[in-house]
């Protein structure tokens, strides 16, 4: 995109921000205008970090981290902290991208980049909000099924409806979404919180390990790439540059500055909440299972391991979270999906039918008879091997001054984005190898 349209997108984009109330645009106009100080600055500018960070504490990071927690205790926290500060750019970026241009990252893919590599993107981006919704949907329906004793089909039809009547918030605005979307992970935080408090930690290792890369063998390697790919998601970097791309309308570079600006400081405060979350999910699984447990790889185990271990309190708060997370998720995921639909193909359904469409998977995985936390790995891993063509392009388009004008990454964030992809993709091409049965250096 040349300058001179890029500078003519908000003109011809003029309209009021999707799914913003009138005090809340104009609470936004203040703070640009710098009428508005500290807490007061930031609340109306707030929404789109703490959407996209649900996808950072999904059901499959539940997966993923109960099973690095029980089987290597500390040793692979270092991996979610990596993938957490490795989000944190990425996210960033994104949102960035949506402000300086006007346009989300699938339009960009779409307009810039060869049809054939455009089918491709929308293809793997496709696969990835379908592997997403399994692992969302799965997890919601295993807590609800779990927590109330009914079949899991029942709790994947609770799921559906639940699910159903957030969506139509959307009617209403944006906002409402928002702050539901904002209460639901408050919840889960909450309930990691109170597992802390039950759960006992081992401080000095924890911080040991927290500093120490190590991976103990070709395993490890699985459950570290399912726990990026459980972190740092695809239709996560492709949704956050949607919801930043017309929510404030710029007049000028100046306030697209200070919009990033205030981005930067949503994203870093929301994905370090996400990132908490995640490592407490590690030090639970670590603290109940690691010693004499370490086989515990299932949801379902772990709830039935927990309680007699820890107590019913334990094993009902940590389905309580694991509702409020595949839920909040499945609702993301689902505009995700839409989202990416219309950017790369400009064709758009009403959601209720890409929600339908989406949820097909799950019922196929639960009628098959397949171990629903064994799909939710799974699922995690596909969606790692599916983030190198987001991340590539994200890169690829912040670094271009034609698209990003004075907004583009300087020299020493380029230098780090491209290393966060590449550590990403240097441990796909490992788990690659490692499915084939080739003999990684180094590892068992």
């Amino acid at each position: 995109m040349d300058r001179r349209a890029r500078e003519d997108r908000p003109a011809s984009a003029a309209r009021a921000p999707d799914g913003l109330t009138r005090n809340t645009t104009a609470a936004v106009r203040d703070a640009l205008e710098g009428r508005r100080r500290g807490l007061a600055l930031l609340l109306p500018l707030a929404g789109p970090a703490v959407v996209v960070s649900v996808a950072y504490i999904d059901p499959g990071n539940f997966a993923t981290n109960i099973q690095a927690g029980a089987r290597y205790g500390y040793a692979l926290l270092w991996v979610v902290l990596l993938a957490n500060v490795i989000a944190m750019l990425f996210q960033g970026l994104s949102a960035k991208l949506g402000i300086a241009t006007g346009r989300n990252l699938a339009e960009l893919c779409r307009d810039s980049l060869p049809a054939p590599f455009v089918w491709l993107m929308w293809s793997v981006s496709e696969v990835a909000a379908m592997a997403t919704d399994l692992a969302e949907f799965l997890g919601g329906a295993i807590g609800l099924a779990l927590l109330f004793h009914l079949p899991l089909l029942a709790g994947m039809a609770v799921t559906a409806v639940v699910t159903y009547a957030l969506l139509f918030l959307e009617r209403a605005g944006f906002r409402p979404l928002e702050l539901v979307i904002g209460a639901l992970v408050g919840v889960i935080g909450i309930c990691y919180v109170l597992e802390l408090f039950i759960t006992p930690v081992e401080w000095p290792s924890l911080l040991r390990h927290l500093a120490t890369p190590r991976l103990p063998d070709a395993q490890a390697v699985t459950i570290a790439v399912g726990i990026i790919g459980a972190t740092v998601m695809p239709h996560a970097l492709f949704l956050h540059s949607g919801l930043t791309q017309a929510r404030v309308l710029a007049r000028d570079d100046t306030e697209r500055a200070r919009l990033v600006k205030f981005s930067n400081v949503e994203v870093v405060v929301a994905l370090s909440v996400a990132g908490l979350v995640n490592m407490a999910m590690v030090v639970m699984a670590s603290g109940a299972f690691h010693e004499g447990y370490a086989d515990v790889a299932g949801i379902g185990t772990a709830y039935r391991t927990l309680a007699p271990l820890l107590g019913a309190a334990a094993a009902s708060i940590f389905l309580v979270s694991l509702i409020a997370s595949g839920i909040s998720s499945s609702v993301v995921g689902t505009l995700a999906g839409q989202m990416i639909m219309q950017g790369f193909v400009n064709f758009r359904i009403p959601l209720w039918l890409r929600r339908a469409l989406t949820m097909v998977p799950s019922f196929v995985v639960v009628a098959l008879g397949v171990n629903a936390t064994v799909a939710l790995v799974m699922s995690q891993v596909v969606l790692s091997l599916a983030l190198p063509f987001p991340m590539t392009a994200l890169v690829w388009f912040t670094c271009r001054r034609d698209v990003m004008g004075p907004h583009r990454n300087g020299a020493l964030t380029a230098a780090v984005a491209v290393a966060g992809a590449a550590v990403v993709l240097a441990l796909n091409v490992v788990l690659l190898l490692g499915t084939f049965g080739v003999a990684v250096p180094g590892l068992a």
